[in-house]
C-alpha cells in the first residue's frame, strides 16, 4: 500500500468522523446513549464507503517449490515389440516413477508416441509409424522458456517426418534410452526403390534399388522382381565388409496397360534374423498414351523451362516448345498454352477456333493486347505501356476443380502492363491480382468454358518465381507442381462438370492414415458447405462393406481411414440430399515399414545427444541416468517468492457489513421514531 492511499484512508476516517458527529451530535438536545450508538453506526458506513471508493491494494507474499519439467517419452511402435523390448520400457518407466530423488526434484510428465502423440495411458506396441521429430515441438510448447530435460525411451527407427537429430533445440537436453540389442546381426535389406509411377506401354521403364547388408563375411545375394506371380527380372548381387551398399538399377517391360504392381526379393542361403526387410512392393501405372501439350512463345523466358518442368512431373504429359512461325498442325495437341501472344499468334488463334482445343494464355509486358482483344472474348484489356506488379489473392469460392490455398499470398507478385481488365462475368476466378496489397476485382488467374472448349487465362509473368517459392517455403515443388496439373487436367477435359469432386490417392501403404477430400456443389456449381456425404467403403477380397460420413474442413469434406489391412477397396461417395455419387478405387499395399528393423539406430540417438548436450544410456543404465539428473544443480528445485495483489473491493464482507451498518441504523431510528 503506498503512502498516498495511506493519507487518503486518514482523510475518508476524519471526514467520516466529522459528518457523522455533524448529522447527530452537533445539534443534538441531548447526548444519550442511543445517539451515540446512532453516530457510530453512521461513522462506520462512511468509512466503509470511502475505503470502497478509494479501493487500496493489499499485497501479500507465499513462497512456492517450482520443480522442474521432466518429460518422458515412450515409444509406442510395432519396432519395439519387434526388437523384443516391450519389458524394457517398463523396467525403465517403472524405475522413474518409483525413483524417490526424481520425484522430489522433477515434476514428471509421461507420454506415449507413435505417429501421434499422447498422454501415458497403455502401451500395446501396435504404432504403426513412428515420428520422434514431432516430440521437439510439443516440449516447446509444453514447457515454453523452462529447461525441461528429456528422457525420450526408443530404439531411434524412425519411418516418418523429418531428421529428429537436428529438431532439438540446445536448450532442450536430451537424454536417449536405447531399447534394442545393438549386436550386429547378418541382415539383408532392400532400403528404398526409386521408379517412375508411370510409364507408356510397349516402353521400358527404369527401377532403381538401394541394398544394404549388416555383416562382415562375403556373400552372394539374389535379387527378383515379380509381377502376378512371374519372374520379371533377376540378378546375383554380392556384399562384404567393405561393399555393404549397392545400388541396382533394372529395366521392366511395360506390356500390360493399367496399374501394375511388382515385388522386388532380396535373398541368400544364409539365415536372417528378419526376412520382412527382404522384399518391398512397388507399383507402377502403365498408360497407353500421354496428353501432348504445346508451349508456344515467340520470347526466350525463364517461365518456359518452369512451366516444362512443372507438367512433366507428371509422366502422363508431354510439353514441346514451339515458336509460332515453327507450328503448323495443332491437331496432334490436346492442349496449348500460349506465352505472351502477338500478331504472329492469328495463325494458331484461327486454327484453334475450329479445333477448340483446352487453351491457357498467359500475359506479360510482351503481350499485344490490341491483338488479344480483337481474337478473343473473355476479357476486354484497356492496357498502356506502364508495368505493374500484382500479387496474388486466393478466391474460397472458386469451383472449377479441387484446388486448396497453397500460401498464394505468400507468393511473389506477377509483372503485367498496367491497367483494367474487364470481363464478361462468366469466368471462375481462382486468384484476384493485389496492387500494393489493395485488393481488386481484377482477375489474376481465371478460367472459362464455353461449349466443349475451356479456356484458362494468367494475367502477369514471372511465374517461374512462384515455383521457387513453393521450393523454398515447403521444401518441395510439390504444391506448384500439384497446381500446373490441375490446370492442364482441366484444360485436357471436356466440359462435362461434375457436381461431386473426389480427390484421392490410388495406392498407400499399410499403416498409413488414408484420407479422401471430396466437394459437392449445388445446382449454380457454388460450394454447398451444408451437403450431407458419406461413404461406403468395401473390401474386395472379404466384400466386407463399413459407412463413413465426411467431415467439413476448410472448404472440403474429408473422411480418414486408419489401420486398414492390405488389399484392394471399392467405395461409392453419396451426397444424401441430390442422391449424387461418384465411386472410385485404391490398394493398400502390404508393406509394413515399422517391420524393416533389426536394431536400433544408436548412432543417430547418440548423435541427438551430443547436440543437445545430452547422454546415451541403455535400459540397464536407468539408474545412473536418474542418479546424474537428481544431482545436476542445473535441474534443482527454485524456491519462488509469489506476491498475490488484491484490491479491496473484491472483499464480499465489507459490502456486507456495510450494508449491515445501514440496515442496524434504520432499525434503531425506526424503532425510536426519528425517521
Amino acid at each position: 500500500m503506498t503512502s498516498g492511499t495511506l493519507l487518503l484512508l486518514s482523510l475518508a476516517f476524519i471526514i467520516a468522523a466529522c459528518l457523522s458527529y455533524y448529522q447527530y451530535l452537533y445539534k443534538a438536545n441531548e447526548r444519550t446513549l442511543k445517539y451515540f450508538l446512532l453516530a457510530f453506526l453512521r461513522f462506520l458506513s462512511w468509512c466503509l464507503a470511502f475505503v470502497l471508493l478509494i479501493n487500496p491494494v493489499f499485497s501479500t507474499k507465499k513462497y512456492e517449490i517450482e520443480k522442474t519439467p521432466l518429460p518422458v517419452f515412450l515409444d509406442n511402435s510395432e519396432s519395439v515389440a519387434d526388437l523384443k523390448a516391450e519389458n524394457e520400457v517398463e523396467n525403465v518407466l517403472k524405475a522413474i516413477q518409483e525413483d524417490h530423488d526424481i520425484k522430489e526434484n522433477f515434476d514428471i510428465h509421461v507420454f506415449q508416441f507413435d505417429q501421434k502423440i499422447t498422454s501415458f495411458k497403455t502401451l500395446d506396441f501396435k504404432g504403426k509409424q513412428t515420428q520422434i521429430e514431432k516430440l521437439s515441438e510439443e516440449v516447446k510448447q509444453l514447457f515454453r522458456n523452462k529447461k525441461a530435460p528429456v528422457i525420450l525411451v526408443t530404439d531411434g527407427n524412425q519411418t516418418y517426418g523429418n531428421d529428429y537429430v537436428y529438431s532439438f533445440t540446445e536448450n532442450t537436453p536430451v537424454y536417449p534410452v536405447v531399447l534394442g540389442d545393438t549386436a550386429t546381426v547378418l541382415d539383408l535389406k532392400i532400403d528404398k526403390i526409386n521408379v517412375n509411377p508411370y510409364a507408356f506401354h510397349k516402353n521400358k521403364f527404369p527401377v532403381e534399388l538401394f541394398l544394404s547388408y549388416n555383416g562382415s563375411r562375403r556373400i552372394e545375394s539374389s535379387l527378383q522382381i515379380m509381377n502376378k506371380g512371374s519372374v520379371v527380372a533377376k540378378q546375383s548381387v554380392y556384399f562384404d565388409s567393405k561393399h555393404q551398399s549397392q545400388v541396382v538399377q533394372v529395366y521392366l517391360e511395360a506390356n500390360v496397360i493399367g496399374n501394375q504392381k511388382y515385388t522386388a526379393t532380396l535373398s541368400s542361403s544364409l539365415v536372417e534374423k528378419n526376412k520382412k526387410n527382404n522384399s518391398k512392393p512397388f507399383v507402377v501405372d502403365v498408360i497407353d498414351q500421354r496428353t501432348e501439350i504445346a508451349v508456344i512463345s515467340e520470347i526466350n523466358h525463364p517461365d518456359l523451362g518452369a512451366l516444362k518442368r512443372s507438367i512433366e512431373k507428371n509422366q502422363e504429359r508431354k510439353v514441346t516448345l514451339l515458336t509460332p512461325d515453327k507450328i503448323s498442325d495443332l491437331s496432334q495437341y490436346n492442349v496449348v498454352i500460349l506465352y505472351q501472344p502477338t500478331p504472329k499468334f492469328r495463325f494458331i488463334f484461327d486454327a484453334n477456333a475450329k479445333l477448340k482445343l483446352g487453351t491457357w494464355i498467359i500475359t506479360g509486358k510482351n503481350t499485344d493486347f490490341d491483338f488479344l482483344n480483337s481474337v478473343q472474348d473473355d476479357f476486354v484489356f484497356r492496357m498502356n505501356n506502364q508495368t505493374e506488379s500484382y500479387s496474388p489473392d486466393f478466391n474460397p469460392v472458386f469451383n472449377a476443380f479441387l484446388q486448396e490455398d497453397i500460401h498464394f499470398n505468400n507468393f511473389p507478385p506477377l509483372e503485367n502492363k498496367f491497367g483494367a481488365i474487364r470481363s464478361s462475368g462468366t469466368e471462375n476466378t481462382l486468384l484476384f491480382a493485389k496492387v500494393r496489397n489493395i485488393e481488386t476485382t481484377n482477375p489474376l488467374l481465371a478460367f472459362k468454358e464455353e461449349g466443349n472448349q475451356r479456356r484458362g487465362y494468367l494475367f502477369g509473368e514471372n511465374i517461374w518465381k512462384w515455383r521457387m517459392e513453393s521450393y523454398l517455403s515447403q521444401k518441395s515443388f510439390k504444391d506448384f507442381d500439384l497446381l500446373t496439373d490441375k490446370i492442364i487436367q482441366y484444360l485436357a477435359t471436356n466440359s462435362d462438370r461434375k457436381t461431386l469432386l473426389i480427390d484421392y490417392e490410388r495406392f498407400y501403404n499399410s499403416g498409413e492414415t488414408i484420407g479422401i477430400t471430396a466437394q459437392f456443389f449445388n445446382k449454380n456449381y457454388e460450394f454447398d458447405e451444408n451437403a450431407e456425404l458419406s461413404i461406403s467403403l468395401k473390401n474386395k477380397e472379404t466384400n466386407q462393406v463399413k459407412n463413413y460420413n465426411f467431415m467439413k474442413a476448410n472448404r472440403a469434406f474429408k473422411v480418414n481411414f486408419t489401420n486398414l489391412s492390405a488389399g484392394n477397396y471399392s467405395f461409392i461417395v453419396t451426397e444424401k440430399k441430390s442422391k449424387t455419387k461418384e465411386s472410385g478405387s485404391f490398394e493398400v499395399l502390404d508393406f509394413n515399414i515399422e517391420k524393416q528393423f533389426v536394431n536400433p539406430d544408436f548412432k543417430r540417438l547418440k548423435l541427438l545427444a551430443q547436440n543437445t548436450n545430452g547422454k546415451v544410456f541403455f535400459p540397464n543404465e536407468i539408474k545412473d541416468l536418474l542418479q546424474f539428473l537428481s544431482q545436476n544443480k542445473e535441474y534443482l528445485p527454485v524456491q519462488k517468492e509469489v506476491v498475490i495483489k488484491e484490491p479491496l473491493i473484491e472483499w464480499k464482507w465489507l459490502l456486507l457489513l456495510l450494508t449491515l451498518c445501514l440496515a442496524t441504523e434504520w432499525f434503531v431510528r425506526k424503532y425510536n421514531g426519528l425517521l
